[in-house]
C-alpha cells in the first residue's frame, strides 16, 4: 500500500495501535494533558514505532481510554472497531432489520462485526472455517441467527443464506476474500473455504450492498448486470482510505469521522458490547516471534505486546 502511494520505506515501523499514558505535551496541544490514558492508532507513513516505551504522536491521532478499558484491550480492538465501523456504518448504513452475513465470523475482525451489527438491531449470518470456530460462534450471546459450516467444502453459502432469508436474500454482506476463479485455479491453501464471487452475487438481495476486502476483485458483464438488476452496490474495504488523502485533507476526516468513532469503540469496549478476541499479553522479547506468526496468518487471535 505504501509503495502504490509513494511512500514506500527501507524500514516500516510495527505496532501502529497504541495504548497508553501522556507524559509530556506541547504547547499547542489542547485535547491532553500529562497522565491522561489514552489509545489511537498511529498515521500510515509514522516514523515512529508502537513498539516503544515512549513515542512521539499528534494529538489528533489519540482519544481518552476509558476507566473501566485495560490497555490490552483498548490497543487490541481499536483497528478492528475502526474497521468495522467503515464497512458497516459508512458503506452500508446497517440498520435495525437488516440481514448481514459476516464471512468468517470467528476472526477478530469478523467478531467486532457481528457485535456491532448486533448492537445495530441487525439479523446476522456468519460462515465458520473449522470446528472451533463454529463452536465459538454458536456460544456468542446475542446469538448469532445461523452459523454455517464451510470447513468440509460441502455446504452451499448462497442456498443457506437464501434459505434463512426466505429467499429475498442478505442485505449485507461483508467478506473474508472471494474465490475469482475456478477451484483449479485457485493456487492458495485457504481459497477452497472462500465463496465464489458469483455465490455472493447470488445471495445478495435487492438494494443489497456487498463490502468486500478483495482488492483485486474483478467483475465480469454478467456479474455487474446482476448487480444492476438487483440495484446492490459493491464498496471495497480498505480503513487506511482517511490516512491516504492529501495531508490537509486526511487530517480534517481523521478529526471530523475517525475521532468519534475512536470513542464510540472505547465506549463500547467499556459497556461491553465489544468483547474482542485477544490472545495473552506478550512480552517485547516475544514481539519477532509474534510478528512472525501473525505476517504468516497463523494468529487467530489479536497478539498485543505489553510492557
Amino acid at each position: 500500500l505504501l509503495s502504490e502511494i509513494k511512500l514506500e520505506k527501507e524500514l516500516l515501523p510495527v505496532g501502529r495501535e497504541i495504548s497508553g499514558v501522556v507524559l509530556e505535551v506541547g504547547r499547542k496541544v489542547t485535547f491532553f494533558q500529562p497522565d491522561d490514558e489514552v489509545v489511537g492508532i498511529l498515521p500510515l507513513d509514522s516514523e515512529e514505532s508502537g513498539l516503544c516505551e515512549v513515542i512521539l504522536v499528534h494529538e489528533h491521532y489519540l482519544v481518552r481510554k476509558p476507566e473501566k478499558v485495560c490497555w490490552v484491550e483498548a490497543a487490541g480492538a481499536v483497528r478492528d472497531g475502526v474497521r468495522a465501523y467503515t464497512a458497516l456504518h459508512y458503506l452500508s448504513q446497517v440498520s435495525p432489520g437488516k440481514t448481514v452475513l459476516v464471512m468468517d465470523g470467528a476472526s477478530p475482525f469478523g467478531t467486532i462485526a457481528i457485535q456491532l451489527a448486533q448492537h445495530r438491531g441487525a439479523k446476522v449470518i456468519s460462515t465458520a472455517y473449522s470446528l472451533e470456530d463454529k463452536q465459538y460462534l454458536e456460544r456468542l450471546r446475542p446469538p448469532v441467527a445461523r452459523v454455517i459450516d464451510v470447513s468440509n467444502g460441502k455446504i452451499d453459502v448462497a442456498e443457506s443464506c437464501l434459505e434463512e432469508t426466505g429467499g429475498l436474500g442478505v442485505d449485507i454482506v461483508l467478506d473474508a476474500g472471494v474465490k475469482l476463479y475456478s477451484a483449479e485455479d485457485e493456487s492458495t491453501s485457504k481459497s477452497w473455504l472462500l465463496p465464489h464471487k458469483h455465490d455472493i452475487i447470488t445471495l445478495l438481495g435487492v438494494g443489497g450492498h456487498w463490502i468486500t476486502t478483495e482488492k483485486n476483485l474483478q467483475l465480469d458483464p454478467p456479474d455487474s448486470h446482476s448487480l444492476f438488476l438487483k440495484g446492490a452496490t459493491v464498496s471495497f474495504l480498505n480503513d487506511e482510505i482517511w490516512n491516504l488523502s492529501n495531508i490537509q485533507q486526511g487530517k480534517y476526516l481523521y478529526i471530523l469521522l475517525i475521532i468519534p468513532i475512536l470513542e464510540d469503540v472505547m465506549e463500547k469496549l467499556s459497556s461491553s458490547i465489544f468483547r474482542p478476541q485477544l490472545d495473552e499479553p506478550i512480552p517485547l522479547y516475544e514481539a519477532k516471534v509474534s510478528m512472525e506468526i501473525v505476517q504468516k496468518n497463523q494468529a487467530r487471535k489479536r497478539q498485543v505486546i505489553q510492557f
